[in-house]
């Protein structure tokens, strides 16, 4: 495979690009074209038919772009449109479901498993489906976090943060209290609030980063699939959306923890 073609990583707005940050750790020898649906975020209140509308032209945009493999780093995407992208694509897909519930299964030692996501994530029961599917003996504790998202994309993230502790303490309340030991971040936004949630949750409980995850899955998937780049020096990703790029750049360190340097491109996504 040519060291021209990219993976495709897209979400409904900028959470994925944690994701990024993994990809960019696990694979750092690969090019990386990453869309952020900026325009029409969120994702998560919108309905079944428009969720796979948006998806499949994410998608389409970026095999517009020569991408050897397409990967879907959001949650709802995930759960509402994933076996639908996989099976139509023509190239490699993977969403963030399937490598993050592999792990979450391996790692549980009491047989409870927590997953938080947006409403329409937990609404379709895409993780703990996945999950009885591995192991139906294993009990699921599903949790929406609707303002997770907001928090994260206006900085407030900070562990000692008093909003930031009170909506976690409100939200996870419930999940700590049936005892899960194996905690799902099943939107790229939350392991950003990686802190906040550990200290709440307490260290014996595992949280799995669905980015982190999904980037070793991938990484997986191309070596057996004979399309990783042979020419291992460290890529420029490019970076698209689908609004105006202003505001881009800060967030963008806050997700990806380094200094944002990279052209950021506004596209018609309605065009694909």
């Amino acid at each position: 495979m040519s060291s021209r073609d990219a993976i495709g990583i897209f979400d409904s707005g900028l959470g994925g690009l944690s994701a990024v940050k993994e990809f960019m750790r696990v694979l750092p020898g690969e090019r990386i074209i990453y869309f952020g649906d900026t325009g029409r975020v969120p994702y998560g209140t919108r309905s079944r038919d428009t969720i796979r509308k948006y998806a499949f032209q994410d998608a389409d945009f970026l095999l517009k772009n020569n991408v050897k493999m397409v990967v879907a780093a959001c949650g709802t995407v995930s759960s509402v449109a994933g076996s639908e992208l996989e099976e139509k694509l023509a190239v490699p897909y993977t969403g963030v479901v399937n490598p993050t519930v592999y792990t979450a299964v391996r790692k549980t030692k009491n047989g409870k498993i927590g997953v938080i996501g947006t409403s329409a994530t937990v609404n379709s029961h895409s993780y703990k489906k996945r999950i009885h599917k591995l192991n139906p003996g294993l009990e699921v504790f599903e949790q929406a976090c609707p303002l997770f998202v907001p928090l994260v994309e206006n900085g407030v993230i900070h562990r000692d943060d008093q909003i930031t502790r009170l909506v976690v303490q409100r939200y996870l309340s419930e999940l700590k209290e049936q005892g899960v030991d194996a905690l799902i971040l099943g939107c790229t936004h939350f392991p950003l609030l990686h802190g906040a949630i550990s200290d709440f949750m307490g260290e014996e409980v595992e949280l799995i980063d669905s980015g982190c995850e999904t980037a070793l899955y991938a990484a997986k998937v191309l070596k057996e699939q004979n399309l990783l780049n042979d020419d291992q020096s460290v890529k420029t990703p490019e970076f698209y959306v689908s609004d105006t790029p202003e505001g881009f750049k800060n967030v963008a360190e806050l997700f990806l923890g380094r200094d944002m340097e990279h052209t950021v491109t506004q596209i018609d996504i309605e065009q694909y």
